[in-house]
């Protein structure tokens, strides 16, 4: 175009005036297009001219935002909200901001990241319950619509540089693998840069990690790999990140997400943290809530005259307890506030890095301590090896007692009792997953933004929900959320913006009317009233359901602010309105159908349900989740290892799933052919061939010859080199449910912690040409008796 405008030329095709752009871009249909080119083209440059095209970037002033999600804490745990832990980090951030008093999250961890990320209910994005707790129903499929773009998408659309730390929890099961696909991965959903973990929990001395799509291992530095977890990690992580960032374009505000595994079970910690809390519990949990709440009434975030709601009949007073279940319950209490405080700590590495780079007075920080209430699915006794627990297998309390010291360290899983999660929600009822309850779903809040914030140290009481941060860092940004997203028109966001609250601690709540569900488990608020109903199923129970669900309850918490006065029989018409609202409610959010049963959930493999009779995997696929590998419990089968030794041997794992707390390993030791089979580190039973394999071609099978007749039973083990049996072992318990949450299968190699004797990964040293599983049908028919607690219905 000699002489003529290309950009003027370009702009109506656009859709778009000249004035449009001198106001800026549209920032409602992302992503947004790039600036039209405004200048002259010639035939030479000598003939030509050009503007510079400004780059993509949000607002002037917009903050960094650093948002911090805790796992699994409560309400009446950190010291910046009464608890007996300290929380300096906290505290330091109350301090130049505001603690919010009725801030709320959902009752389980998938569904509040899903909520906090997407600005709409947890139902209404699919993530109605954990993703690996998912069923075939809209609300509850586990999968976030293209319709519902994260706040990272939207940030990074803007100009944002983005980043999430930790924990993430998002992805349907079938998404898991390797193979993909990625969609739901934190990289295709708006953030540039991951590292962390895909699953609801992991180990903190032997973490699964994943930086972008790929698996990697936790590397300490020299000489710190015997007090390195992954809380230090992370923290790691988060600050080389921010110093890249802000080296290369120190004007490009960023959004980091920081996810903490913290204080989700397992409970571990540094043995330096967890010592500085030797003695602190002994007072018990009954004495514990009556503590905390006189400190809470002291700091101003419960109102004075709050009670204290009383102990359920299902969980022990503290005073009932055996001596070795008190002293096993003060040390696991132990644990899980060195851990706290460590993660606090931590935390405050990464606030410091920002603060040391000058970026801090303009940063906003919003900090959730908490993603449900404390969690009381440790049952109530608690546990040394979390995995025994969850299968419902009984651990000795006296041997337990015998190795205090070693809980919380490398070699250990353990949880807290219910009783310890209950207190952690003082002054409310229950804890996870009970939605009915504040326990379940009331969690301090704190928002830091000092160049914004002048009520320094202020208390904020308004009604708040979780899906209302996404539009406050909209608004704090100076951005509108999109109606439409690649190509994809938006569902209207859900949440309100509590940026109002920021300036006024007396402006009434603009979140007015406020729906909970989580496993048949509900309540609504309306205006300073909650109507709530219990599903009948015990918090800790991992299959069940009730005879006879409780009634519904009333609470007027303008006035009774923990729920201490049921007033369904004095005002049974309000509670009849109110159940009306929630049913309302739950029709317009997908919460229908409700289900309060954990059977069925669990994905046995998807790919067809249940599962196929044979696998083959090659080299190179590793960390295999749970719900995508082989379920090899309760059922007989055959692994075959087909392989080649090279001169000088062959050592490393060929298959292993599960890890230190339970589960099985198939490897070669300096040539020789091995198999271990961990049940809950209580009995641990190896197969040994009794030579070496020779250089070249070789086949190592494990037939596993299960009993039968029920889940949990034993069976005969035989290790088979080259088509001809070189060992037998009985097996008199076997793993009636999962050998774990946390870790995974692997093939060539046992990634986090190790199910034998050898270090992890221990990676083969051969050539492995592929593995081949064979199964039988699973077992069907009743648990043994040790393990019917968790794994048959309860009627």
């Amino acid at each position: 175009m000699n002489g003529k405008s290309l950009g003027a030329a370009l702009l109506p095709l656009l859709g778009l005036a000249p004035a449009a752009w001198a106001a800026g871009p549209d920032r409602s249909i992302l992503p947004i297009p790039p600036a039209p080119f405004e200048g002259r083209i010639g035939r030479t440059m000598a003939q030509s001219s050009s503007v510079p095209r400004p780059p993509l970037a949000p607002p002037p002033g917009a903050p960094n935002v650093l948002l911090v999600l805790l796992d699994d804490a409560g309400y009446g745990q950190s010291g910046t909200f009464g608890g007996l832990i300290p929380t300096p980090t906290l505290d330091g951030l109350a301090a130049q901001g505001l603690r919010y008093t009725q801030f709320n999250v959902t009752a389980m961890c998938s569904p509040t990241r899903a909520a906090l990320l997407t600005g709409r209910n947890h139902h209404t994005v699919g993530v109605g319950v954990i993703t690996n707790w998912s069923l075939p129903y809209p609300g509850y499929n586990g999968s976030i619509p293209k319709s519902a773009a994260m706040l990272s998408e939207v940030l990074r659309e803007n100009g944002y540089a983005t980043a999430a730390i930790g924990k993430w929890h998002l992805i349907p099961d079938a998404e898991t693998t390797p193979a993909g696909p990625f969609d739901h991965w934190p990289t295709h959903q708006g953030f540039d840069y991951y590292y962390g973990f895909l699953g609801g929990e992991t180990d903190q001395w032997h973490p699964e990690l994943t930086l972008g799509t790929q698996p990697v291992e936790m590397t300490p530095p020299p000489g710190r790999a015997a007090d390195y977890t992954l809380n230090e990690d992370l923290a790691d992580k988060a600050i080389a990140w921010l110093h890249a960032q802000k080296s290369v374009a120190p004007d490009r505000p960023f959004f980091m997400y920081y996810a903490t595994g913290a204080t989700h079970a397992p409970l571990q910690a540094p043995r330096a943290w967890i010592d500085r809390f030797k003695g602190k519990f002994d007072m018990g949990w009954d004495r514990y809530r009556e503590e905390v709440l006189a400190r809470q009434i002291r700091l101003g975030v419960v109102p004075p005259g709050t009670r204290l709601t009383p102990r359920p009949a299902e969980i022990a007073a503290w005073a009932s307890l055996t001596p070795d279940r008190q002293r096993v319950a003060e040390r696991q209490m132990e644990i899980f506030a060195g851990f706290m405080a460590q993660t606090d700590y931590e935390i405050g590495r990464v606030i410091g890095a920002i603060r040391d780079m000058g970026d801090l007075d303009n940063t906003l920080i919003i900090y959730i301590a908490g993603d449900n209430g404390a969690s009381l699915e440790g049952g109530p006794n608690g546990a040394g090896n979390l995995m025994a627990e969850v299968n419902g297998v009984p651990e000795d309390p006296a041997a337990l007692a015998r190795h205090l010291e070693e809980m919380g360290g490398p070699d250990s899983t353990p949880f807290y009792p219910a009783g310890w999660g209950w207190a952690g929600n003082t002054p409310f009822q229950w804890g996870k997953r009970m939605a009915s309850h504040l326990g379940g779903t009331r969690d301090p809040l704190v928002i830091s933004w000092p160049a914004r914030i002048r009520d320094r140290g202020g208390v904020r009481t308004q009604f708040h929900h979780v899906i209302d941060i996404y539009p406050t860092v909209l608004e704090a940004a100076g951005l509108p959320a999109p109606v439409r997203v690649d190509g994809v028109d938006q569902i209207p966001v859900e949440g309100v913006s509590m940026e109002y609250t920021f300036d006024d601690p007396r402006a009434p709540s603009r979140r007015t009317v406020q729906y909970f569900e989580m496993l048949g488990n509900r309540s609504i608020y309306d205006h300073g009233w909650i109507a709530a109903k219990r599903s009948g199923v015990l918090p800790w129970a991992y299959r069940g359901r009730a005879a006879a669900a409780p009634d519904w309850e009333l609470y007027h918490v303008a006035a009774d602010y923990s729920e201490a006065a049921n007033l369904a029989a004095r005002y049974p018409d309000r509670l009849r309105r109110l159940e009306d609202r929630f049913d309302a409610e739950a029709w317009a959010h997908q919460v229908y159908p409700l289900d309060p049963s954990l059977a069925g959930r669990q994905h046995d493999n998807l790919s067809p349900p249940g599962g196929r009779s044979h696998y083959t995997y090659y080299p190179g696929l590793s960390r295999l989740y749970d719900a995508m590998a082989p379920r090899l419990e309760n059922r007989s089968h055959t692994i075959t290892a087909k392989f080649e030794v090279p001169e000088g041997g062959a050592e490393g794992v060929l298959l292993a799933d599960g890890g230190a707390s339970a589960g099985f390993a198939l490897y070669l030791e300096h040539s020789r052919p091995m198999y271990t089979y961990n049940f809950f580190r209580q009995e641990v039973t190896t197969l040994a061939a009794p030579d070496p394999l020779p250089p070249g071609p070789a086949e190592v099978s494990l037939v596993f010859r299960y009993d039968g007749g029920g889940v949990g039973r034993g069976a005969e083990v035989e290790l088979d080199v080259n088509g001809r049996p070189a060992a037998r072992a009985r097996l008199d318990r076997t793993v009636p449910g999962y050998f774990s949450f946390e870790e995974t299968m692997d093939v060539g190699e046992d990634s986090a912690s190790p199910v034998g004797s050898y270090a992890a990964p221990f990676p083969f040293t051969g050539l492995l040409s592929e593995v081949d599983i064979a199964l039988s049908a699973p077992a069907a028919g009743p648990a043994p008796a040790a393990v019917s607690r968790r794994l048959a219905l309860e009627e």
